[in-house]
Formats: C-alpha cells, sequence, structure tokens
C-alpha cells in the first residue's frame, strides 16, 4: 500500500457554512493508507493530548436496563490539527448473536480555525484501524524485550488487522497465533495477514491454555459471547494482554505486576466485566500518553505481567478521521448535502 504519511497534519480540507461533506462507506473503503500512516497518526494524537494541546472528556453512555443495546457519545478537540469533532456509537442486539446486531458509527468535524464543517463520515473504518493500533502502539511501548510470539483472540472487526498492526510496530515476532470460534472470522484474518504480510504464517490454536502459556503478547478483541476466558495463572512470566473486547478473565488484571490504560476513566465506565466480586476495579498504575511520551515506564522489568486496557480515545478518531478527510477531499470523494440553508 502507499505510504501516504507526508501530507501535513493540518493540510487545509474544504467547506462552507451552508453545506455538509457525507463520507459514505463506500468512500472511505476506496482510500489507500498504510499501516504505518494509521500508526504515526494515532501516535501523534497521544502525544498532542499528553502535551496539553487536545481535549478528550469522558464518554457519556447510554444503556437500556436489560443490556440490549448501548450507545456513546464522544467530543473532542485535536489541538495540533485544530479541528473539534463528536463521534457517536450505537449497538442493538448485544443479547443477539452477530449476525442480529446491528453497530452504528458516525463521526462529524469541524474547523476550529475557520468555524466551518469539514465532513460527516462513517466512523466503522475509522475504528477498525484505530483500535488495533493503539493495541500495536501498547505492544510496542510494554511488551518484553525479544517478544517473539503474539496471540489474538477473536475474529471479528478488531481482531481481523491486530496482528499486521502488531508485525508494523514489533516485526521480530516469529509466531502468530490466532484463537477463533468463526470459520468465516479465521479466513479473514488470514486474508489481512496475508495481504500486508504476504510471506508470514498464521497458527490456529484450539487449546488456549497452552497457547496463551507460550505467548508474549496477548490480544484479546473477542465479542461477547466468546468461550475464551484466558486467566492469570496460564501466563508466561513477562507477558502482556491487551483487552480491547473480550477473552481474557478479571485475574488477568487483578493480578497483573502493572496496570495500563489508555484512560483510567474510560476503563472504569466501560471495563466493569473485569471488576472483582465487590464490583471494584484497580487503579491504574500508567495510562498510556504519558507512556509514549516517556514520562511514565511502559515496563519496569522484564518478568513483569503487564495487563493494558484500550478503550480508545476519541482524539485518535478525530485525528484518523481528519486524515481520511484529507485523503478523501484530495480525490473528490464524497456527497455534498445542503444541511443548514
Amino acid at each position: 500500500m502507499s505510504d501516504t504519511s507526508t501530507a501535513p497534519v493540518g493540510a487545509p480540507v474544504s467547506g462552507d457554512d451552508k453545506h455538509l461533506r457525507i463520507l459514505s462507506t463506500t468512500d472511505l473503503a476506496g482510500i489507500d493508507i498504510s499501516l504505518a500512516d494509521v500508526v504515526a497518526t494515532v501516535e501523534g494524537a497521544y502525544r498532542t493530548l499528553h502535551g496539553g494541546l487536545s481535549d478528550n472528556p469522558r464518554k457519556l453512555t447510554v444503556k437500556p436496563r436489560d443490556g440490549h443495546s448501548v450507545s456513546y457519545a464522544m467530543l473532542g478537540r485535536d489541538g495540533s490539527r485544530e479541528v473539534v469533532a463528536i463521534k457517536t456509537s450505537y449497538k442493538h442486539g448485544l443479547d443477539k448473536g452477530r449476525e442480529e446486531q446491528h453497530y452504528y458509527t458516525s463521526l462529524t468535524i469541524y474547523d476550529d480555525v475557520t468555524g466551518l464543517p469539514v465532513a460527516m463520515m462513517d466512523c466503522s473504518r475509522i475504528g477498525s484501524l484505530r483500535t488495533p493500533a493503539v493495541s500495536a502502539l501498547l505492544a510496542r511501548e510494554c511488551a518484553a524485550p525479544g517478544a517473539r510470539t503474539a496471540l489474538v483472540i477473536g475474529t471479528g472487526t478488531q481482531g481481523r488487522l491486530a496482528l499486521p498492526f502488531l508485525l508494523t510496530t514489533l516485526p521480530d515476532l516469529d509466531r502468530l497465533m490466532l484463537f477463533g470460534t468463526h470459520a468465516e472470522g479465521i479466513t479473514a484474518v488470514r486474508e489481512q495477514l496475508h495481504t500486508h504480510f504476504p510471506e508470514r504464517e498464521l497458527e490456529i490454536v484450539t487449546d488456549l491454555r497452552a497457547a496463551a502459556a507460550d505467548a508474549d503478547v496477548i490480544v484479546a478483541t473477542a465479542g461477547g459471547h466468546t468461550p475464551a476466558a484466558v486467566e492469570a495463572d496460564w501466563l508466561r512470566p513477562g507477558a502482556l494482554s491487551i483487552l480491547v473486547g473480550h477473552g481474557l478473565a478479571p485475574s488477568t488484571l487483578h493480578q497483573a505486576d502493572r496496570v495500563i490504560a489508555t484512560s483510567e476513566a474510560q476503563m472504569n465506565v466501560t471495563g466493569t466485566d473485569m471488576a472483582d466480586a465487590d464490583g471494584k476495579l484497580p487503579a491504574v498504575d500508567s495510562e498510556f500518553p504519558p507512556v509514549l511520551a516517556g514520562v511514565s515506564a511502559g515496563r519496569r522489568s522484564a518478568e513483569e505481567r503487564i495487563f493494558a486496557y484500550n478503550s480508545g480515545l476519541v482524539v485518535t478518531d478525530i485525528a484518523l478521521g481528519h486524515r481520511f478527510a484529507q485523503l478523501a477531499l484530495a480525490q473528490g470523494l464524497g456527497t455534498e448535502v445542503a444541511l443548514w440553508q
């Protein structure tokens, strides 16, 4: 894929005060962007946030009592790109199988210099890239020295690019394992790996305990119905466990030697399924932005078992969404809607 990372962060985008440019799923699917560009964009968003230039308030959550759906709203500002955006996310059918669920997410971006709208876009591809990029950055900063083996749990949207992104930041990984329960998902993971790293092979594992015991890095991306639940005493010394969705038992968090979170506040909102018998979560040793900035240690020793919580921050969606908007507008993609007239 082409490397487009040389485009300036603040490259201007078009807009006026009457129209809103809509970027559809199809528009965004046709944009060529390298994994390295995605990683660099996401890392830049974290560094800008740590520098105090961006704002990332706590997300708002709405969930009915029976738990059949969940909705999120996230507002933020990227200080290096000087844009403001709001992301919304709605998932229905949490009590049903994957094929019966409905999921919608969108991102609306405004230029905070001109005051004009930039674009409104489907945020599914943004999320499918941003999240594994964050996991890859967590792995780069927190994996034990000489890490060679990775295990991905889950074959859904977040699992399919987990290994290509891990190889982008940890190219010395030489054993790539996958635990999944959906044949079509396993095929999709294999296809994505071969698209980005055609020389690498995927090992499908069925004995999760044995695979976890061999893994230096575990990325758990499975859905809520997964049978997977890696326990702390399965892990080797020095193991890094990254939780994105499901697949790790609460013991991996509560018995970890060090806990890193992209946001402790968000972990306390969205990580309640990892609480102990008293409904409590342990304190976070460090959030991730200061780790990336070199202010806080991601790892203090090669033997530490580290738990990392990847909840995603809206500033990373904003940065990557703005990057996509730059590329889309340069190619003339999207539909302008006369929304305010």
